[in-house]
């Protein structure tokens, strides 16, 4: 028999299958000596808690966002029970800059079941973390197998491409029967790691900086001699890409109130698109309105005349399932006072206040710009 050390490509076996303990090997062996220094992977961060919160960001996130956002994150948060404790609206403000803030309102609820179901304590068992608000069995295999080795499988879209491509499988990305198999065959990889944490990261780790979706390092892939894709010529047409619904598309008409240097800013409604965030006034609707149509219904909210509007500037920001259209508009020259329009249910904020409102990124760039232009 031949012996494959740790070092040895991983050799294929009869049949269709890869030798899935020499790629468990391979793939654990490569992770330990280039895996990224990220701050969730220190020793003192090795926890239950720390794992769901860089998890929960790092859903749709790039990760040099998430780096910088973490370790504040986890500062003023520094426990599940401070987060479970906090207001939503700090917790959102903690978000700013990550974008999809339904993630941190069903991490704040997840804190909120660890306290009162777990005695503060984030279960061990992938089973049990799934029951938790917003944990799938993707996070919940990920910090039940990096925090304390169980033995589960986990699949996001850098491990699928990596197994898709490892096996040269013509796989849709998001499709449900290959879904279904990236995740038989992550389980037989988990089955004979060493180390299951260690197994699940090198996968994540080689599909976010090695096997990428453009451009790929195949020369400096460990499994390079048993990707069939690579043999194949494959590699950069696998996975095909998820088919996606267009999305629908809604028109935000944004007109900043600003008064001595300070903006006005309102709230969004609880539900829908950035639930119960702050923005300036603004006019959601399904096409575009005139200036004066705009100006009547905010005079109608505000109680107070606006004068002419008049549009400054537009641009398309992209959501999942939306594309906002938003259309800024300015007032003419603003009055010294502004009684019954201060009185207005809202906040007025300063530039250096901003950065503590949990806002989205385009309302909280109108929202600069216009304090800025005053």
């Amino acid at each position: 028999m031949t012996d494959h050390g740790a070092n040895a490509p991983p050799r294929r076996t009869t049949g269709d299958h890869i030798d899935a303990r020499a790629i468990a090997r391979a793939l654990e062996t490569w992770f330990r000596t280039n895996a990224r220094d990220l701050p969730w992977r220190q020793p003192t961060l090795r926890n239950g808690y720390a794992a769901l919160v860089s998890e929960a960001m790092l859903q749709q996130t790039q990760v040099s966002r998430v780096v910088e956002a973490f370790t504040a994150f986890m500062t003023r948060f520094p426990d599940i029970a401070a987060l479970a404790a906090a207001p939503e609206q700090e917790v959102l403000a903690s978000w700013n800059g990550l974008g999809y803030y339904r993630r941190a309102r069903l991490l704040h609820a997840a804190a909120k079941a660890v306290v009162a179901e777990h005695d503060g304590r984030v279960p061990d068992h992938a089973a049990e973390l799934e029951r938790l608000p917003g944990v799938g069995q993707y996070t919940a295999g990920a910090v039940a197998s990096i925090v304390h080795g169980e033995r589960t499988p986990i699949v996001d879209g850098n491990v699928f491409r990596v197994l898709v491509r490892l096996h040269g499988r013509d796989a849709e990305a998001g499709q449900r029967e290959d879904t279904a198999w990236a995740w038989s065959e992550a389980a037989r990889l988990v089955e004979v790691a060493e180390e299951p944490g260690t197994l699940n990261e090198a996968l994540m780790e080689l599909g976010a900086t090695v096997c990428t979706p453009r451009n790929p390092c195949c020369d400096g892939c460990p499994l390079s001699e048993s990707c069939r894709a690579r043999r194949n010529g494959t590699v950069e047409s696998l996975p095909r890409p998820k088919r996606t619904p267009g999305r629908a598309v809604v028109h935000h008409h944004a007109v900043p109130v600003v008064h001595r240097g300070r903006v006005l800013l309102v709230q969004r409604p609880a539900t829908g698109l950035w639930a119960s965030m702050w923005q300036v006034p603004t006019i959601e609707a399904p096409r575009r309105l005139p200036a004066r149509s705009v100006a009547a219904t905010l005079e109608s909210l505000l109680g107070e005349p606006l004068g002419p509007l008049r549009r400054h500037e537009s641009f398309v920001h992209l959501t999942t399932h939306r594309e906002v259209r938003f259309e800024v508009l300015r007032q003419g020259a603003a009055g010294e006072r502004r009684p019954r329009l201060m009185a207005t249910e809202g906040r007025w904020c300063s530039a250096t206040e901003l950065d503590g409102v949990p806002m989205s990124n385009p309302q909280r760039r109108i929202a600069r710009e216009a304090i800025e232009r005053e």
